[in-house]
């Protein structure tokens, strides 16, 4: 195994017994600890065990569904920091920027290869492992708390969905260089997530409609032909 590689406590929300065994037996043979729960309520008894670094999550689920599930914990200040992707037979591109907006990190559709699954559990758990000391950003009168999952302009607080915060952390993270929609798609969505770019363009839209009230639209720029770039505020003439 590299050395590069995450060990993780890992919580499966799935109650289809045969797919359960077979993530868990995946997960093993990369030394992963696992959780099981076949129900969101299960789910919820589970994670009283502060040591779960991150959950796959099943979208069909009895007793509620897996979607509810990840929308309850994106409003827990316990949980609203716990990395979620979704592993599900909904493939259909609407069902998967459902998941995603709805606080996803990640999403893996069935049937799944084991070595993707694992290597998108290696990516999130990167990303989120770099918040570290960078958690507060600022970019002008904009202030982005990662941990409180909080935005604000001076005194005012932004309220913005979690694809939008997603989408305003990686700006915030690399101001004034330009993306493409590919590249924000891999970095904001998860590589190899199969959405159309438009998607970004929507995402930036509410973005902008967001930071509008603020007199601040204007930092989400469109380079034609290219992408996308937030500019850096304090550079500003």
């Amino acid at each position: 195994m590299s050395s590069e590689t995450i060990t993780a406590h890992i919580l499966i929300v799935e109650d289809e017994p045969a797919i359960r065994d077979l993530l868990k037996l995946t997960l093993k043979k990369q030394h992963h600890k696992v959780t099981e729960a076949d129900s969101a309520e299960q789910a919820r008894l589970a994670l009283d065990d502060p040591s779960i670094d991150i959950a796959l999550v099943d979208w069909m689920l009895p007793g509620g569904s897996g979607l509810e599930l990840v929308r309850s914990l994106r409003k827990s200040d316990t949980f609203q920091q716990l990395p979620v992707i979704m592993v599900t037979a909904r493939t259909e591109e609407n069902y998967i920027s459902e998941g995603l907006d709805a606080g996803a990190d990640d999403y893996v559709s069935k049937p799944f290869s084991p070595r993707e699954l694992l290597s998108r559990i290696q990516a999130v758990l990167r990303r989120r492992g770099n918040i570290g000391s960078n958690a507060l950003l600022t970019n002008g009168a904009l202030t982005l708390d990662i941990h409180a999952h909080e935005v604000k302009s001076g005194d005012t607080t932004l309220e913005m969905g979690h694809t939008e915060f997603k989408l305003l952390t990686f700006f915030m993270q690399n101001p004034n260089r330009v993306y493409s929609r590919s590249q924000i798609l891999d970095q904001v969505w998860g590589t190899g997530t199969f959405i159309e770019e438009r998607t970004v363009d929507v995402h930036i839209l509410r973005l902008r409609k967001v930071l509008k009230n603020q007199g601040l639209e204007h930092l989400v720029e469109t380079v034609r032909g290219v992408g996308y770039r937030l500019k850096n505020a304090s550079v500003e003439a």
